[in-house]
């Protein structure tokens, strides 16, 4: 039986929060693929996991809430990850799960107990980032997670990104409308297609 580990941390509802929503669609379509499936959702603003201690960095697993962390990454198949950009990184409670589930000599090595874990960020941003826009030495989200991600867990994710996602409620980005709808269209697109691909490398 597949397992999906699904980590939300947008501060918004499913019906406000673009990233919720694309992760939701993925989660859809790969129980849909794989009604058989089990999923582990933590929803890190609803939930949030506090930030590392020093005597839980000491600790490593023997501090409860860390092995389970990291229980929950080795029992996945697939890893899924929404987040927005805040501030131009991703949310402190995301950081926070990190650095908790992060254990050196278990998940923490590029050889560790969940190397190799496929995995997919989807990442919402409400205005431009990609290359060859003005503020792309601004974006410090998906190119601290695809860091992070490989360097920490050994784990090469792929992203799913929907920018301009303010286009529709800051004056000052009307002109952008057009092309934040094909962005987030493509997104939804690239959800499904990659939430069937992987469930069925899972089945």
């Amino acid at each position: 039986m597949p397992t999906l580990l699904h980590i939300d941390s947008s501060l918004g509802t499913k019906e406000s929060s673009v990233s919720k929503q694309l992760s939701a669609a993925f989660q859809e379509e790969w129980l849909a693929q794989n009604p058989d499936g089990t999923v582990i959702y933590r929803d890190l603003a609803a939930d949030p996991i506090p930030h590392l201690t020093a005597a839980d960095h000491a600790a490593g697993d023997k501090a409860p809430l860390r092995a389970k962390l990291a229980e929950e990454m080795e029992q996945a198949d697939l890893i899924l990850i929404g987040t927005p950009m805040h501030n131009f990184t991703i949310p402190s409670t995301l950081k926070a799960w990190i650095d908790q589930a992060c254990i050196t000599g278990r998940t923490g090595s590029a050889e560790g107990t969940v190397a190799g874990t496929p995995t997919v960020v989807i990442n919402a941003r409400g205005g431009g980032y990609s290359p060859g826009t003005p503020n792309e030495d601004k974006e410090f989200a998906t190119s601290y997670l695809n860091k992070v991600l490989s360097g920490m867990f050994g784990i090469e994710a792929e992203f799913i990104v929907s920018e301009l996602t303010l286009a529709d409620f800051v004056p000052q980005m009307e002109h952008l409308r057009d092309l934040a709808a094909d962005n987030h269209t493509k997104a939804q697109q690239q959800v499904v297609e990659r939430a069937r691909a992987l469930a069925s490398a899972n089945a």
